[in-house]
């Protein structure tokens, strides 16, 4: 029984001012990373202030709109203070934050401009913009990555080119297969990051393209816009007679040139694949990096510790351990990319010209799926670049077999001896007599009369050593490493954000 005097118990501590903010406690592979600052609400924001920016100066330079107009929305975007949370809370009643935007942008500009507040957002829709900014993070996110990836390919190029020669157990199967070389697998680690490399890279070189199609994709707005003593078809009709390019499709394309993206061949609200496309290099890039995460967590055991990592992560409860933490990270973020991924792919299954939620359901997916990616490149980096070799002790765990990680060197070379099926059997008995007493396979062979009667015993102790049963390791490992990644052409980069993401909320 409590007793008046004694005091309640403690009840659930109440929410703190920003205590919905994500700020990256339950994503450690992603907290500070240049991806989570490049994907944030703020940058996010910056990137539809320049979607709205941009659209306004390119129909400015066709001549449907001042140039003053394009000036005052510029200069709104630059100097206004916008509230994120705000915006984020009043995107509730409409679906999407662009709405709101464009109400703030406007009124920001109506008061420095007041003739200029009309060309806001004009002939656009709030896809447009949205998914033009998405397209702006992801090429500004993209680069990020892939210049962590460079450095985590270029630091597995430096191992393998070391230790071409390095023998180890091969496992298949969790068990010792044959020897291999840590080199070639070095080699496997860095192709798989160079195909994941070229993927992205490819994303950015095929450009990634600029939304506008208007409330239905048919860009009938700007031509009614346009006006009629600018040699326009008010209408928008003439485009459709001459099979020339209307003020839309005009506007689309200086539109991709004031922010440095592609031209898209169709507006494509529901003709997803620029967002699949990422997807699905997003989620390929994280199962590369996720096979060296994994092979590290494995090599790195306590009873293999054939590698460790540079700097290894501590616990709260044992002062001894230190845990392969980049690669726990970089396989955390592996087995979530390709969930989110397919939420991506599933949003291509969009009706009509717009669709109820499809659309709705890409932008956090896509989001993390940027950061959880950037996140892990960035730690595949370190972890390249610090990881310890043990060839000591790949040398011990090919030793564990006493020589029947070799079985097949030896049988390969008795069947011409004493024929196929009797090198086989004669291989198969010996390994089994040698696990059985726990001796080198070596040992029982000599005892072997038809064994001692066909090698010799310099002949067996070399064909019984598994560094000399690498195969083309080493040059299959020369070869990989004549590959380098995909450059980029050479091109006029994209043109600054035209607004800064700090101090925006």
């Amino acid at each position: 029984m409590t007793s008046p005097d004694s005091a309640a118990p403690a009840g659930p501590r109440p929410p703190e001012p920003g205590a919905g903010d994500d700020t990256g406690l339950l994503s450690p592979v992603r907290a500070g990373t240049a991806a989570e600052a490049a994907t944030g609400d703020r940058a996010w924001l910056a990137a539809l202030l320049d979607a709205e920016a941009a659209l306004t100066r390119a129909q400015a330079a066709l001549g449907l709109a001042p140039e003053e107009a394009a000036g005052a929305v510029d200069r709104a975007v630059r100097e206004s203070a916008f509230d994120v949370r705000d915006l984020a809370l009043r995107a509730r009643s409409g679906g999407n934050p662009v709405i709101p935007l464009v109400r703030e942008l406007t009124a920001a500009v109506r008061k420095t401009a007041p003739g200029a507040a009309a060309h806001v957002h004009r002939g656009a829709t709030s896809q447009d913009i949205l998914d033009t900014a998405t397209m702006l993070v992801a090429a500004r996110t993209l680069p990020l990555i892939l210049a962590d990836l460079e450095r985590a390919i270029d630091a597995l190029g430096r191992l393998a080119d070391r230790h071409r020669a390095t023998p180890m157990p091969g496992r298949t199967l969790t068990q010792h297969a044959v020897p291999t070389t840590f080199g070639l697998k070095a080699a496997g680690w860095r192709s798989l990051l160079l195909d994941a490399h070229d993927r992205l890279a490819a994303l950015l070189d095929g450009g990634l393209p600029v939304q506008l199609g208007g409330a239905a994709g048919t860009l009938a707005a700007f031509g009614a816009y346009a006006r009629p003593d600018d040699g326009q078809d008010p209408a928008g009709t003439g485009a459709a007679d001459t099979g020339g390019a209307g003020p839309g499709t005009r506007i689309a394309a200086q539109y991709a040139r004031e922010l440095g993206l592609a031209e898209p061949g169709l507006p494509w609200h529901t003709l997803r694949t620029p967002v699949a496309d990422l997807a699905a290099g997003l989620a390929f890039t994280t199962g590369a990096l996720g096979k060296l995460a994994a092979d590290v967590l494995v090599l790195s055991r306590t009873e293999i510790g054939e590698v460790a990592e540079g700097t290894g992560g501590g616990s709260s409860a044992m002062p001894h351990k230190a845990n392969p933490a980049r690669a726990v990270l970089i396989a955390s973020a592996a087995r979530q990319v390709p969930a989110l991924a397919a939420v991506l792919l599933g949003s291509l299954a969009a009706e009509d010209e717009r669709p109820g939620g499809a659309w709705h359901a890409e932008w956090q997916p896509l989001r993390e799926a940027l950061r959880l990616t950037g996140g892990a490149a960035e730690a595949a980096a370190g972890l390249a670049g610090g990881l310890r070799v043990r060839p000591e002790r790949m040398r011990a765990n090919l030793d564990l077999t006493g020589g029947l990680v070799v079985s097949e060197r030896l049988t390969a070379e008795l069947a011409p001896l004493l024929g196929r099926e009797e090198a086989a059997g004669l291989l198969g008995d010996a390994a089994r007599r040698a696990a059985e007493r726990g001796t080198g396979l070596r040992e029982v062979l000599r005892e072997e009369p038809a064994v001692r009667e066909a090698l010799s015993e310099e002949r067996l102790r070399e064909l019984t050593d598994p560094a000399g049963y690498t195969g083309e390791a080493a040059v299959l490992t020369a070869r990989a490493l004549r590959r380098t990644p995909r450059r980029l052409p050479a091109g006029p980069p994209s043109p600054p954000s035209t607004s800064s993401p700090e101090g925006r909320a």
